[in-house]
Formats: C-alpha cells, structure tokens, sequence
C-alpha cells in the first residue's frame, strides 16, 4: 500500500507534457536574458548579479556581451516550440550562429598579440578562458598566421551556413550592394543561356510529325514578357529578342489557402482517444499532431499496465501494440469519423500514428507545393510537385530518376488532374530551350488544351495511325543522342549540356512524351 501510494504521488512530476516543460524552460531562459542585460546596463548590481558578470567575463572574455542575445534567442525559440509556432529553422542557421561566435572570442585572444595571454584571460578581456584554450590551442599547432587564416575560412563557412547565401552572392554583397543582393533574392533570378535546339545532317525529324522540333522560338513583344513589377521571379533564358522570362507564380495559379483544424476540435479529438483507450484497458498518451489535408495524424505513445509474474510480483509491461490496432473500428465509432487507419508504428518513430479523416477535405493547390522550401531546395533538372503526404509536407520527385512514369487509378480518382498539373509545374520551371514536349491523346479530350503553347514539339497528336511513328520517332531520336554521347565523350545529357555550354554551342533539351490512356493505346495498336 505505501508504494502505491508514493507512486500516485510521484506521477504528476514525472509526467508533465513536454511542451510545458519547453515553455518553462524557454521562459527561464528569457528572464535569465533579461536579468542578464539589466545587470550590464546598471551601475549598481546585487552580489549574485556581480557574480554571474564576472563568471561570463571570465569564461568568454569580451565576448559576454553576447550572451543575453544567445539566451533570448533560444528561449524565444523553445517558447514558440511549446505553443507549435517555431520558426522554420533549420539546423545550419544555429550551427553557423555558433561557429561565429567561437571564432570571433578567439580572435579576440589573437589579435592583440598580448604579451601574457593568460593574464589576459584573467581579467576578462579578449576571449576569455575559451578564447584562451582555442587560441592557444591554435598557435602552438599551425602558428599565428596559419591560425588567423583558418579562423577567417571557419567564419566564412559559419555566415555561409548563418544567412544561406553562397560566397558568390556575399561576394556580389560588398559589391553592389544588400539592397540590391536582397532584390536578387526575392526575384530568385537564374540567368542561363539558351539558343536554338541541335540537328544533325541526314537525321532530320519527321516534318508532318514534328515540324516544331528544330524551328526557332518566336520572339514575344517586351510588354509581353517583361512585367510591369521592378522584381520578376525566375528569370531564366536569353539576352536580347530571344529572352525567355518564367511567368510569375503568383500571377498564373491561385493562391494557396491552407486550412487547419482549430485547437478546440483538436484537442476534443485527443481527449476522446485516450479516453477511448483508457476505457477498453489501453493506457496511452497522444504527444504529437501531424495535420494533412484529407487525413490528421495523431501519434500516440503506448502506456504500461500492471501484471503480475509468476512469482506474484507486480511489473509493469508495456502495452502491445496490437491491442491497439484491435481497437480501430471501437476509435472510429467514439470519432464518428470512418475508416480510422492505425500505423503502428510509424517509421523511425516509438509511437503509433493514428489516422482520421478531417470533417473537411483540404484543397491542396499547385502553388502552395512550388513555393515551398522543399521543392526550391530540391535538386534535378525535370523536378515535380506531386502533392503533400499524410502529414501535410510536400512531396517532390525528379523526372530524371524515373523516366517511365504511370500513374494508374480508378476513374474519376484525379488522373488526369494529376497529369496537367505535372505539365503545369514543368512549363512553370522551364523554358522552351530546356524542355520539349510530346503529348499524345487519341480520346481528344485531356492534352488537346495545351495545343499552341511553345514547348510542344508538335502539335498535341490525336490520330491512332500518328501516334506508332511518332514513338518511333522517339526512339529514333533516343539513338540519335546516344551517339552524340559517344563522339563528345559524355555519358549522359547532363554532361552534354556542360560540354556545351563550356564550348557555347547549343545544348540538348530535354523531351518529355505524355500519353494519356496508355491503356486504350495499348489495345488499339
């Protein structure tokens, strides 16, 4: 009985949520900041205060003075984590904040050349105890000179990874100008050079099949292309008449409004899951929420139950995660909310993601994925938007790594708008010099709308008896190259294009073939 006892006295402290452990912590951390700048900036301190000034200046030297801002910042950091409102942070920006920091107080221990480094550490100057342990550590292995040069190199590797900007780009910086490097990066502008696609003698294409391969771009008015705007997104192409400018996101797709379940419905949810599963003998606890736009994800973390062993002794045992997934239609009815699929457990992660469907289906727009961090970070020439995943985070893919792609599906499951919003992120990222397209659609109905666009290598190809020789065309075509390959030394297109683009001769563009009901295709022919 008395351990029982001590142990319902003992459970509140040990299982506080960790989001209120976080604000605690980011909170303390914030009036430590503030305690700590107060004390700077007073002329009369407590013997505490006095004492935790002089512990900074010992340690860090002159470098105590950017303490309070390193506490603000995390535990401003750790209070926005509590409450799901972080800033989109990643794991560079602090790594880079750090590195700075150490190469700055070691700079300071290096430069004065003080003739008793350790006096003055002792009394708080230059970089402190740290700066002392660095800097010495520094000069009695690669000398001063080697030493100020490896700091400098750390610290351009701590603002490259701190701002997210290539030396280039800070280069450009000193240069011209931040006011000018900030326009650079909110027009994201990529100049490349284009020029008219390569033929080769004796291999011309079929003129009645694809009569616009090798015919040349016709150039648009200024007033066409060129908005009106001071800033333009993604500027790719040429110079002069043949310039090609991407269109403006903003201005062809409509906007991205997303849509979250409100905390109460949230909240409502997790209480009548761990009720639910407390009531059919399931100790569990929800610690996480992933919103998607059909599905929300609730993770929840199995509890322990009391058994006894053989020997009478009370243990605790984890709960099996298959009584769990027994428990999914019991979930279902408790949520009026059907079918509930469980995932246990979810992978890489100690919990079992619970999935229900949301009151209101979400529309997930082709913008809101393209202007998303993961797809501008995404590498490969023919990248993709292909929607966001359970947990509402964008999904990318590059058509390089795949270049047979079926996307197969009941009918009127989204097919088809599938495929024209693959065409529409394609013809979005990439300009006619880049990318050729070769679409196919005997039923005259999806892929006819494209028709006039100058992507297209051809017109949109609706006869059955036109569509064999124009794949046969592409295999051709796919020869062709292989040799081009083979006489310039280079094993794909990519290493072409370098080669070429090296020379200033005109570069391969990539084709993309879109046929549309394969299937139907297949039986005809």
């Amino acid at each position: 009985m008395a351990r029982k006892k001590s142990r319902k006295k003992k459970g509140p402290l040990f299982q506080m949520d960790p989001a209120r452990q976080r604000e605690i912590l980011g909170i303390i951390l914030l009036a430590l900041a503030g305690v700590t700048i107060l004390s700077l900036v007073s002329i009369t301190r407590g013997s505490l205060t006095e004492g935790w000034i002089r512990l900074l200046r010992r340690v860090l030297g002159w470098g105590y003075l950017l303490v309070p801002v390193i506490l603000g910042a995390v535990g401003l950091w750790l209070v926005l984590d509590s409450l799901d409102r972080r800033p989109d942070v990643g794991w560079e920006q602090p790594m880079g904040a750090g590195l700075l920091f150490l190469v700055v107080i070691t700079l300071l221990h290096i430069l004065p050349f003080p003739s008793d480094p350790h006096q003055l550490a002792a009394e708080g100057r230059g970089g402190g105890l740290v700066g002392l342990l660095l800097s010495q550590s520094l000069l009695t292995s690669i000398g001063p000179l080697g030493a100020i040069v490896l700091l400098l190199a750390l610290a351009g590797v701590g603002l490259i990874m701190l701002l997210g900007l290539s030396t280039a780009q800070m280069g450009q910086a000193l240069a011209q100008g931040w006011v000018h490097l900030l326009d650079r990066i909110r027009a994201r502008i990529h100049p490349f050079r284009i020029g008219p696609p390569p033929t080769e003698e004796g291999e011309s294409l079929p003129a009645r099949i694809l009569q616009r391969v090798t015919a040349p771009l016709t150039p648009s008015p200024p007033e066409e292309v060129v908005p009106p705007r001071p800033l333009t997104p993604r500027v790719i192409g040429g110079t002069g008449a043949r310039e090609w400018r991407l269109p403006p996101l903003e201005e062809i797709l409509e906007e991205n409004i997303e849509k979250e379940l409100s905390q109460a419905e949230i909240r409502q949810r997790v209480r009548i899951i761990e009720e639910t599963l407390a009531s059919f003998g399931v100790p569990a606890k929800v610690v996480e929420v992933n919103q998607g736009p059909t599905i929300t994800q609730f993770g929840v973390e199995p509890g322990y139950v009391e058994r006894r062993d053989r020997r009478g002794r009370v243990r605790k045992v984890k709960v099996r995660v298959s009584k769990i997934q027994s428990l999914a239609d019991d979930l279902a009815l408790a949520l009026a909310a059907s079918p509930v699929r469980i995932e246990a457990p979810v992978p890489g992660r100690s919990i079992v993601g619970i999935e229900v469907p949301n009151s209101e289906i979400f529309l997930v727009a082709l913008r809101g994925v393209m202007e998303s961090e993961t797809f501008q970070k995404a590498e490969g020439p023919l990248k993709l938007a292909l929607g966001r995943d359970v947990s509402g985070q964008p999904v990318v893919a590059d058509l390089t790594t795949m270049p047979h792609l079926l996307i197969a599906g009941a009918t009127g499951s989204g097919k088809s708008v599938c495929i024209n919003s693959l065409l529409t992120c394609l013809l979005c990222t990439h300009t006619p010099e880049e990318l050729r397209l070769v679409m196919i659609d005997p039923k005259r109905v999806e892929l006819t709308n494209f028709n006039g666009i100058p992507h297209l290598a051809a017109p949109v190809v609706v006869e059955i008896e036109r569509v064999i020789e124009t794949l046969r065309w592409a295999t051709g075509e796919m020869d062709r190259r292989f040799r081009l390959f083979a006489r310039s030394g280079t094993r794909s297109i990519e290493g072409y294009n370098r080669l070429m683009a090296a020379r200033g001769e005109p570069r391969l563009p990539y084709i993309v073939i879109v046929i549309d009901e394969l299937a139907d295709l297949m039986m005809v022919s």
